[in-house]
């Protein structure tokens, strides 16, 4: 993810996508959402959901989380930056998440891939009304307190026509619960995550190809109006954030990073599970293999927000810094931060404050019934 908010997505002087978009857009955020939904199932009981009184604590507990987290992503949107702050969205997932936490993995099957097929169809139907009802129907940049003011253009944002639309994104969640929800330290159950998530990933890249190509999609989508109007055949690899997918069904058959269609979902889903799965077979055998991205990983939410701070002091330096050396300069102060914190067995201080808060609200849901 820091990769793709540093380095260039194409190179420059052309509309050539870089090895970072080609590896990494898309992608990143996507596993940091299913790793999220594995998260939220591990907080409620694992392979096995906790029922009753606990879950209604643990529910209790994450709605406290997803407003500390929210409100974190509004303070951040105050900081001068490009990029997009997924916080917000999150905290909003985590709510939208909160009935289908006491579900067993089966039932999570079912509703993630529903949710990944149809979900990318409603979006479709309702943004036109959406953009006839809400002026405008999207923030234009990420959510301030102040966004509250204008709740209609906030929702519409949110859920539908901003960076990270909850209607579709949800489904990487449901992805993520339902992994959570399997005995994922079983041999056998990451080998078929890693071939499930691997097989995904390719099919849909390939059948997203196939359409477009020689079944005739990309010719409908380059004589729709922004389909003619962006460098479209470019952008299908890098992203196609603000574009309007409007004037054809053709454009639920791009698998392009976040186009929020069923191929592009599909596609991220997998490559998120086959990368969990990976991690997971290669710690079998090495448990410190990944020291250094499980203990940055460990506090994302601080490394996140001090991510997006630095980039907003980068930014206004002139001359800007070298994007290779910004990057690496900020992977190898989060890895240092990361095993630091490890060794003193401690975690981030934004990490402390979420835990720390949902923990209260459900100790005290719990104790509240006794």
């Amino acid at each position: 993810m820091m990769s793709t908010h540093v380095l260039p997505l194409y190179t420059p002087g052309t509309t050539e996508a870089t090895w970072t978009a080609l590896l990494f857009s898309g992608r990143a955020s996507g596993l940091f959402a299913v790793v999220a939904g594995i998260g939220l199932a591990l907080l409620t009981g694992g392979s096995t959901p906790h029922r009753d009184r606990t879950l209604s604590a643990d529910r209790r507990g994450i709605a406290v989380r997803a407003v500390v987290i929210a409100l974190i992503g509004l303070v951040l949107g105050g900081v001068e930056t490009n990029i997009a702050i997924i916080l917000f969205h999150y905290g909003v997932l985590f709510l939208v998440a909160l009935p289908f936490t006491g579900l067993r993995a089966g039932p999570l099957a079912a509703w993630a891939a529903g949710w990944l097929v149809l979900a990318p169809v409603a979006a479709y139907l309702l943004r036109p009304v959406v953009a006839a009802g809400v002026d405008p129907d999207s923030l234009g940049g990420n959510p301030l307190f102040d966004s509250f003011l204008v709740p209609q253009t906030l929702a519409a944002d949110i859920f539908l026509t901003g960076y990270y639309p909850v209607l579709q994104w949800l489904g990487f969640l449901l992805v993520g619960m339902t992994l959570g929800r399997l005995d994922l330290s079983r041999l056998g159950v990451q080998l078929g995550l890693l071939g499930a998530g691997v097989a995904a990933a390719v099919g849909a890249k390939l059948l997203s190809a196939q359409l477009l190509g020689p079944g005739g999609g990309l010719a409908a989508l380059l004589g729709t109006p922004d389909g003619s109007r962006y460098p479209l055949e470019a952008m299908l690899d890098v992203g196609l954030a603000g574009v309007e997918q409007s004037g054809s069904w053709w454009w639920l058959a791009v698998s392009a990073p976040h186009s929020g269609a069923t191929l592009d979902l599909v596609h991220v889903a997998g490559s998120a599970a086959a990368v969990v799965a990976a991690c997971l077979l290669l710690t079998r055998r090495f448990p410190s293999a990944l020291l250094p991205l499980s203990a940055p990983g460990a506090m994302t939410l601080t490394l996140y927000s001090l991510h997006i701070c630095v980039m907003s002091w980068a930014d206004q330096l002139a001359p800007l810094p070298d994007p290779t050396q910004l990057y690496w300069l900020q992977v190898i102060a989060a890895v240092a931060i990361g095993i630091l914190f490890h060794r003193i067995r401690s975690r981030g201080p934004l990490e402390l404050l979420a835990s720390g808060a949902a923990n209260a609200a459900r100790d005290g849901s719990a104790a509240a019934r006794r």
